[in-house]
This record gives C-alpha cells, sequence and structure tokens, in this order.
C-alpha cells in the first residue's frame, strides 16, 4: 500500500465505526501556554478531557501534524542518526469522549491491524499498565484479560509507570495505557532473542506502533488522583512508523513518504544513499527537517530569535549545517526541497499548495542568513585557534560561544577541532549548556494550584462583552499562580464582559468589584477553552456576587484598531493584490501591527492609497454587519477567507464592513460604524521575513497626535531654516554642501594623517632592530587604524601602539609589518596583555588589533607593557 492509501484506510475504518473524522488542528499552538508546538493527537481535544467544553462528538478520528524538538519530548538530536525518530510526523488517533472504552479499543486496534492492514499477530506485543503502589494502583488486569482474546501470554506484557501510565502534564487527565508493539526483525534474529524481551529497549526493529490511553483519572496538583466522571480514550499512532511495517522496510525512510526527498537530495548533491553513513545521516536530517520547518511556516510561524520562532530555525539551521558539512552545500538548498514536498502531501494538507512560494521565499533567505553566519564563525574558529597556538584543547566556553552565538552544533565544533588536531573541552561546554538550560528553566517556572470549585461545574462562560461592558457575575472558579516574579489569581466566571487575548486583539483590563473587594484584572486570557481573568490577589468575597467591569476607554481604543485593522487588510488587497494575506497581527488600545504576504517594499504612493481608501471608508461610516454562528462553508461562499494555520469549528462569526469591501471570519469586538474610528495613519512599514511585511498604524485620538507630532516637527525644521518658503529645497542645499565640507575634510585628514605617519616613523625607537612607535593620536578608531596600516606598511620591521581617547573612553590600536608577524608576533595576542593597564580588553589579527578600556591614566603603563614584548 502506498502512504496516502494507509492514511485513508486508518480515516475510512473508524468513519464505519461511527467516528467523526476531524482535520488535523494546525501544528502551532496559539492558545494553550503549556505548549508551542502540536506534540500528540490529543492536543486539540485537551478542552474536551479537562471539562472545559461540551461534547459534540463522543466518536472522533483524524491526522495530527506533530512536532517534537524540546521538553519533554526532545527528540531533535537523534533525528537522522537512528531510522525512526522525527522533529514532524504524523500522528493516527481515534478517540471516545465517556462512550466507548478499553474492550472496543483494544478489539478495533486489533482488527486493523490484523485483519485490514495484515500485520502478521505473530509479530505483536501488547503491553498492559502493572500498577503503582505510591499512587494506590491496581494492575490493569481488565485490558490485560482483554488482550487474552487475541494474544498468547507470552506476547502481553506488564509495564511500568514510567512505559505504561500516561499524563497529560504535572497535572490534569490520566491513565493507564496499552501500547502495541511489532517486532520486524529477520526470522533467524527472532529466534536467538524473543521480542519480548527487547520491548521498550530502544531496538530499532522491534517498537511500539500504537499507543491505547485509558483516561480515567485526575492528577491533582497535590499529586493525588482523583477518578473522573466520565472515562475517555485516546489513541495516537505513529503514521510513519506504520506505513514502515506495511511496507515491508527496515526504515521510516526508506517508505515513500521520504524516499521522493532523499532521492532529490542525493541528485543535488551528487552522492548515493547508502554508501557513506555521514552522507546517510545528513540526507535523512535534511528530509526530515524539511517537513518541520515548511508545515510550521504555513502554520503562520516564521522563524525567529524567541520562542516557537526560534525552535523552527534550529531545525532549519541544523539541516543546512548537516548539508553544508557532509554534503557540499555551499549555496541555498533546502527551498529547492518544498516541490517534493507539496507533490506529496499537499492533497492532504492544502496550506502547503497555497503557500508554497512564500514557504520558499522564507527558507531560502533563512538559509542565506546562516550560511553567512557558518562563514562568521569557521573565521571566528580559525582566529581562535591563531591566538591559543600552543595549547591543543579548545576551551568549552569558546565551544558554547560557537554554539549559542553562531548556531554551531558541539558535534561541528568538535569535527573542525579534530581536522586541526585539537579536542573540545566537553566538560567545560556542558557546564555552559547546562547553565543556560537552568536559566530556561528557572524563567519559565510557573506553580499552578489546583482549583478551587465554587459554583458547580459550568463548562462554558457566557461571554456578553460584544454589547455589554459590565455585568453581575459569580466565580465558578479560582487558583493560585506562583510565577518567578510575582504571585496571581485565576478566575473563571459564569459570565463575562471581558474579552479574552485572542485573534491577534489584546485582552481586556477592568475590574471585579463586590462590596469592598476591589479585583483589578490585569488581563484576560483563553487557557484550555476557559475565559481566565488575571488579578493581583486572592478574592474576599469568592461565593458573593461580583461586578465585572471593562475599561471602557482602553476598550474603545482596541475596537477602533481592530476594525481599522479589517478596512486596511482589504485596502491592501486592493492596491497590492489579492495575494496578500494576513500572517499574523496585535491589537491593542495604542496601535495596529499587521504582518501580511507580499514580496517588496511598500512604495509611499501605495502607503498613501492604502490610507486614503481606509480613511474614506471610515468617512463612509460602514454599519458593522455580524452574523454569529455561520456555517464554516456558508462564510466562504460570502467571501470570508479562512487563514492558515488557525482553527475554526464548524460554526464561525463573520464580520461584514460592506459586502463587497470587507468580509472577515473574527471573534473579536468591533466598532457599531467605522465612522467611530475617526482617523487612521500608517506609522510604518517594513521587512519582517522573506515575503513578509509588516505594517504598524494608529487611529482616533492616537492618529491625530501622531499627526500633531510630525506637524510640529516640521514646523521646527522650518524655523531652524529661517522659514523659507522651499524648506525641502533648503533642506537638500544644506546635506549638499555638508557632503562638499565632509569631502573637504576627508582630505585634509589624509594629509595631516601622512605627514603624521612621517613625523612618527621618523621618532621611532630602535630595539632589537624593531622601529617601536608609541603615540597619542587625537583621531577615531578608524583614523587611527588606517594611521597604523600606514605605519606597518612603512618597512617590514614596524611595531606601533597608538592611544586615542574621547572623554571617559580610552582605545588601543597595535599593528605589525607582515615580517614581524612571520617571525612570531601577534597584534591580537600583545593588545590582550596592555589593554588590561587602561582597564579594557580587545582583540584582533596578528597583523592588526584594538582595544577599549576606561582608564586614560594606564595609557603609558600600556605603552611600556607594549615595549616589554620585544624580546
Amino acid at each position: 500500500m502506498k502512504s496516502s492509501e494507509i492514511r485513508n484506510a486508518f480515516l475510512q475504518y473508524f468513519e464505519r465505526k461511527n467516528h467523526k473524522i476531524v482535520a488535523s488542528a494546525p501544528m502551532v499552538v496559539k492558545d494553550d501556554p503549556t505548549l508551542m508546538f502540536t506534540n500528540s493527537g490529543m492536543n486539540q481535544f485537551k478542552d474536551l478531557f479537562l471539562g472545559n467544553a461540551m461534547v459534540k462528538y463522543p466518536r472522533i478520528a483524524n491526522t495530527q501534524k506533530c512536532l517534537r524538538v524540546s521538553g519533554k519530548h526532545n527528540d531533535l538530536e537523534e533525528v537522522g542518526h537512528d531510522t525512526y525518530h522525527h522533529t514532524m510526523f504524523e500522528m493516527l488517533g481515534n478517540w471516545s469522549f465517556g462512550d466507548y472504552f478499553k474492550e472496543e479499543a483494544i478489539d478495533w486496534a486489533w482488527e486493523l491491524f490484523v485483519d485490514n492492514f495484515k500485520i502478521n499477530k505473530e509479530n505483536l506485543y501488547a503491553t498492559v499498565f502493572e500498577g503503582d503502589a505510591s499512587d494506590g494502583l491496581e494492575p490493569d488486569s481488565e485490558a490485560y484479560e482483554f488482550w487474552k482474546k487475541h494474544l498468547p501470554e507470552s506476547h502481553i506484557l506488564w509495564g511500568s509507570k514510567k512505559d505504561n501510565f500516561w499524563e497529560m502534564g504535572d497535572t490534569g487527565p490520566c491513565g493507564p495505557c496499552s501500547e502495541v508493539h511489532v517486532d520486524i526483525r529477520p526470522d533467524e534474529e527472532k529466534q536467538k532473542v524473543p521480542g519480548a524481551q527487547l520491548i521498550n529497549k530502544d531496538h530499532p526493529e522491534v517498537i511500539e506502533l500504537w499507543n491505547l490511553v485509558f483516561i480515567e483519572f485526575n492528577r491533582l496538583a497535590n499529586a493525588n488522583l482523583e477518578p473522573l466522571a466520565e472515562k475517555h480514550v485516546d489513541t495516537g499512532m505513529g503514521f510513519e512508523r506504520l506505513t514502515m511495517v506495511i511496507q515491508g522496510v527496515r526504515s521510516n525512510y526508506d517508505t515513500d513518504i521520504f524516499i521522493p526527498f532523499i532521492s532529490e537530495i542525493a541528485k543535488m548533491s551528487n552522492a548515493i544513499y547508502g554508501k557513506n553513513p555521514e552522507k546517510d545521516i545528513a540526507m535523512r536530517v535534511v528530509a526530515d527537517h524539511i517537513r518541520a520547518v515548511a508545515f510550521s511556516i504555513a502554520d503562520g510561524q516564521l522563524p525567529s530569535n524567541t520562542g516557537a520562532g526560534y525552535v523552527i530555525r534550529r531545525i532549519l539551521r541544523r539541516a543546512v549545517r548537516y548539508g553544508f558539512t557532509f554534503l557540499d552545500f555551499e549555496e541555498p538548498f533546502m527551498y529547492k526541497l518544498v516541490p517534493v514536498l507539496v507533490s506529496q502531501m499537499g492533497d492532504s494538507f492544502p496550506e502547503l499548495k497555497a503557500q508554497q512560494t512564500l514557504i520558499e521565499q522564507v527558507i531560502k533567505e533563512e538559509e542565506t542568513a546562516f550560511l553567512r553566519t557558518l562563514s562568521q564563525g569557521i573565521k571566528r574558529f580559525e582566529q581562535y585557534l591563531l591566538n591559543h597556538p600552543k595549547g591543543k584543547i579548545i576551551d568549552g566556553d569558546f565551544a558554547f560561544e560557537l554554539f549559542d552565538t553562531f548556531g554551531f552544533p558541539i558535534d561541528l565544533t568538535q569535527l573542525m577541532a579534530r581536522e586541526k588536531g585539537y579536542e573540545v573541552d566537553m566538560d567545560g561546554f556542558n557546564k555552559g549548556l547546562e547553565a543556560q538550560k537552568s536559566r530556561s528553566r528557572k524563567a519559565a517556572e510557573v506553580d499552578a494550584g489546583d482549583w478551587i470549585v465554587l459554583n458547580g461545574n459550568d463548562i462554558a462562560t457566557e461571554f456578553v462583552g460584544y454589547d455589554h461592558l459590565e455585568t453581575e457575575s459569580r466565580i465558578l472558579k479560582y487558583r493560585k499562580i506562583a510565577a518567578k516574579k510575582k504571585t496571581v489569581y485565576e478566575i473563571v466566571l459564569d459570565k463575562t464582559p471581558f474579552y479574552a487575548e485572542s485573534g491577534g486583539q489584546v485582552g481586556d483590563k477592568g475590574l471585579l468589584i463586590s462590596g469592598e473587594d476591589k479585583l483589578h484584572v490585569v488581563d484576560t486570557k483563553k487557557e484550555n477553552n476557559l475565559t481566565v481573568h488575571i488579578v493581583g490577589k486572592e478574592p474576599k468575597n469568592p461565593k458573593g456576587i461580583y461586578l465585572a467591569k471593562v475599561d471602557d476607554k482602553t476598550r474603545l481604543k482596541t475596537v477602533n484598531n481592530h476594525s481599522a485593522t479589517h478596512l486596511m487588510h482589504a485596502a491592501l488587497r486592493n492596491v497590492l493584490g489579492t495575494h496578500v494575506e494576513q500572517k499574523g497581527s496585535l491589537v491593542d488600545a495604542n496601535r495596529l501591527r499587521f504582518d501580511f504576504a507580499h514580496f517588496a517594499k511598500m512604495t509611499d504612493e501605495e502607503i498613501r492609497k492604502v490610507e486614503d481608501i481606509v480613511n474614506d471608508k471610515i468617512r463612509e461610516n460602514i454599519q458593522c454587519d455580524t452574523k454569529n454562528d455561520v456555517d464554516i462553508k456558508e462564510a466562504t461562499k460570502m467571501g470570508a477567507m479562512a487563514l492558515f494555520g488557525e482553527k475554526y469549528g464548524e460554526n464561525v462569526r463573520v464580520i461584514t464592513f460592506d459586502p463587497d469591501y470587507s468580509v472577515e471570519l473574527c471573534g473579536g469586538t468591533h466598532v457599531k460604524a467605522t465612522g467611530q474610528i475617526g482617523l487612521f495613519k500608517v506609522v510604518s512599514e517594513g521587512a519582517i521575513a522573506a515575503g513578509v511585511r509588516r505594517i504598524e498604524a494608529t487611529t482616533g485620538k492616537n492618529a491625530e497626535i501622531f499627526v500633531d507630532d510630525q506637524l510640529e516637527t516640521l514646523k521646527a525644521i522650518k524655523g531652524e531654516f529661517k522659514n523659507q518658503p522651499n524648506t525641502l529645497l533648503a533642506i537638500k542645499n544644506t546635506i549638499e554642501q555638508n557632503k562638499k565640507l565632509e569631502k573637504e575634510l576627508e582630505k585634509l585628514q589624509k594629509e595631516k594623517a601622512l605627514q603624521v605617519s612621517g613625523d612618527l616613523f621618523n621618532k621611532a625607537q630602535e630595539i632589537s632592530n624593531i622601529r617601536f612607535i608609541t603615540q597619542k593620536v587625537e583621531l577615531d578608531v578608524n583614523q587611527a587604524k588606517d594611521l597604523a596600516h600606514k605605519l606597518r606598511n612603512m618597512a617590514d620591521n614596524v611595531y606601533v601602539v597608538l592611544a586615542l581617547t574621547n572623554g571617559d573612553k580610552v582605545n588601543l590600536v597595535v599593528a605589525l609589518s607582515d615580517e614581524l608577524v612571520k617571525k612570531g608576533m601577534h597584534s591580537g595576542n600583545i593588545i590582550k596583555q596592555i589593554s588590561q593597564h587602561i582597564t579594557g580588553g580587545g582583540g584582533g589579527q596578528p597583523h592588526l588589533a584594538t582595544a577599549g578600556g576606561k582608564d586614560a591614566n594606564g595609557i603609558e603603563a600600556a605603552f611600556n607593557a607594549a615595549k616589554q614584548q620585544i624580546n
């Protein structure tokens, strides 16, 4: 069977078992503070397990795109080196929410494997939970008995809590699980060692295929377990592993999922897969990582230096580094694999087809930038070797600098070191790495207490904030959150006017008031489908009635900016073209920020056109037409765009400002009519990634202030030019005149430098056949370097040290003639020694080096120390 046929067969099987087949959620998580990426199939159903959402379909099945590279599921370093770890993978799964339980899950797993996929039942094993005394849990004999219908007891194994008790996190729903393993070793291997002895032993050919989780407990913050009111089933099966087994190969990378990528990489690199272990690893790394990076970009996550973006950048750079080191790719190459990915998976995941050009552009730019960084890191490495010619150990701190600053994995540094006859101080490197991880862990540490439930188990908070800014409410539950810097409380109300941060719009602020108890709501967020009000102190009257009151002035400004965002989006599509699509947004009381797909800088004329269109629509005072609970297909027919990377339900909310102008899916708050916005003004426009632009704008009173500030600046400039009739011409003339003066000044400085260089050369001290020159100069650093260069080239035995001061700062410049460098002298080493006297530091090349410090009184001592360097 082809992999596409296997995926379809799985979904069709569970459709016949009355499961609702749902689409994969985005791989990039936006509404769960505990996750950056979807790392298992159950993530999108977390609300249902937690009881925070109503169960619409008691049986569900799907294939979910997942990413595991960080935190608990850190598989990154294994990827490529073995045959079964991946970053991005598909998780096939079926779920029951209070419907069927262990027996059906086990029976259907067996039927699908043996009867449908024709997997040899002799090769299958099952593990069940052996119990745990510390939690007071008995062995899962029930699951054991169900498996006995299908497997001999020699193929049913008891498993520990580590392997066979699944938990969502430190707290939350959990329960025993039963794993299905398969032994695909050759028969002669099976005769030597039974498969039962290799279960969960990391054997590449005795692997877990399917995990059947039976969720029946809730783990509390005090570590105790309490039974859930309803029992659930959550199963997850690696699609890539299943395909390997069904297609009868020994590696996931030998399936038709990866072979097209590996074939293309081999062709591009003129290599043959299977001939060289290092090249094979590199090809597997690239084949895996292109999927992870492309899907993340398609879901709206661009590479960056923080958060989820940093993870994606790290994956991409790891692939580029392997291609650079082992496949001799010195130019961008990853982006050329995107068409292969679209051909392979575009039908199942249409976001890849729709955004192919953007994905290619972003990846190519990232590759180009990192190849430059690699080149700089290699130069830094070579410079380090020149500065440390005697030792044969690469300092661990320096190895960590290469890792942290230049993205060099430690194995690359080790490889480069071995080629030069060096070794890396791994203890020092690991110390730096652990310190970094420790800082990250401490920064992320949050101690969440158990929910204190007060008013029943109401699932959803009623949101009344579209029409009302205050209402009487009761607290359903609350809990304490102790973070590193402060302690806050999260409160869930039965109904609320507070808008929770979503869709780019920030959460509301305001007050909860009950008698003398006044709680300041500093933010409102969505957490696992709960509307959470964040306050600074514990409620004094938790069972009382509270007046929930939104800060109306802040909300008004936010609403203006959000509606203006819709008007601007439509204007951008009118001016630039229909390829413009939202890639991110932020709407608060002060501004609106909008990221969109476009491949060129906007001209001033284009920005002016966008402003004109939006302001025209504001003056038209268009009424906002809101339609709730619209079928997603009907909304699309209305012209509303569904954004890739967003998760929509079957019914959506549609916001329209003139059906022929702006129709969008949106859950945010908006103006009643556009005239309320007042004024729209673009503040800035620029690039944030290849093919992605960012525009910032402001509205209403803030836009007036912005324009007034610009006018005041213009008025001040006119005043400086004596209110000349044509201020712009006066400025241009002044700039031209300034350029002429700068050229004349530069000419004079060069003439002075020539004269100074001759004077200094003639005044040089002769020491051991070396012309030693020291001098304080009234130049800037660049001019001093130029002077040092001139002096070092005036003879083959010049050793020059210059000092210059600027306020409290002092700089030193050291230069050596090439012949002195050949004899072993090194400007970088010298300046490290002498800069200590000016309370500073520096470095550089063998022929020229600079240093900065803050003690000008040490200049003479530095000159004397430099003199001592002459042998």
